[in-house]
């Protein structure tokens, strides 16, 4: 992650076409080699950092209280982590929004961010999926739940890709593959990150602060109401 928070800090200051990946190897403290032993580009660098924010989001919907509707609970992670105060400052949001920012206009950086997004929304299907059976099996008890639904998703990418392996938290290669999520919850969870991501872009592309009605919370909440009539019950 300081090889992530050292290139941010480059791109935020000079830019992103005046930094190079040897700058950021410098600002890191390692050798040039050692930064391209983890990233294959000066744009990829920041990505860990976008997949924290993104795995702040996803890790707040499944810590959501169980007594909470899936909707509810993407409501409850949205003021959890997009309000400044919940773990991320006010001055950090504007490192996220000149990040954004430089994302809308690099092709190189856009497609880091576009994978990331694409990354959690998996991830996010899977917390879906697990919530709703356990909010399922909460209210109608019974032998229709679908025991597909009721794994533990444990999401697994790192956003430090410097760190040594952890057995732990890394996946067993012989582990069996995850059980499909139901295509309604793969929609639900597109939108509801879709909701999340056009929000933080088009807070960004302001100069509104990251609180009040312009802020990304206040946009993302409203963007979520795509969702309001979704029949959740019917997703699996």
């Amino acid at each position: 992650m300081e090889i992530a928070r050292a290139a941010a800090a480059l791109f935020v200051r000079r830019g992103l076409r005046a930094t190079r990946a040897e700058d950021i190897a410098q600002a890191a403290g390692i050798a040039p080699r050692t930064f391209y032993r983890y990233f294959a580009s000066k744009e990829e660098a920041v990505a860990p950092l976008y997949a924290a924010g993104a795995q702040r989001w996803t890790q707040a919907v499944r810590e959501a209280p169980a007594s909470l509707g899936v909707l509810e609970a993407l409501r409850y992670a949205v003021r959890e982590t997009l309000t400044p105060g919940f773990g991320v400052s006010a001055s950090a949001w504007e490192w996220v929004r000149t990040l954004i920012r430089l994302a809308d206009t690099s092709p190189a950086l856009r497609k880091v961010w576009a994978e990331v997004c694409q990354a959690e929304e998996g991830a996010l299907a899977e917390i879906l999926a697990h919530r709703l059976a356990t909010y399922d099996n909460v209210s109608h008890p019974g032998p229709t739940s679908d025991p597909n639904l009721t794994r533990d998703p444990n999401p697994t990418r790192d956003p430090n890709p410097t760190r040594d392996p952890d057995p732990a938290r890394d996946p067993d290669p012989a582990a069996p593959a995850p059980a499909p999520v139901p295509p309604r919850l793969r929609f639900a969870a597109a939108v509801a990150g879709a909701a999340i991501r056009v929000a933080v872009e088009s807070w960004a592309a302001t100069t509104e602060p990251p609180t009040g009605a312009g802020g990304p919370a206040t946009l993302a909440l409203h963007n979520l109401d795509a969702l309001a009539h979704f029949t959740w019950e019917e997703a699996n």
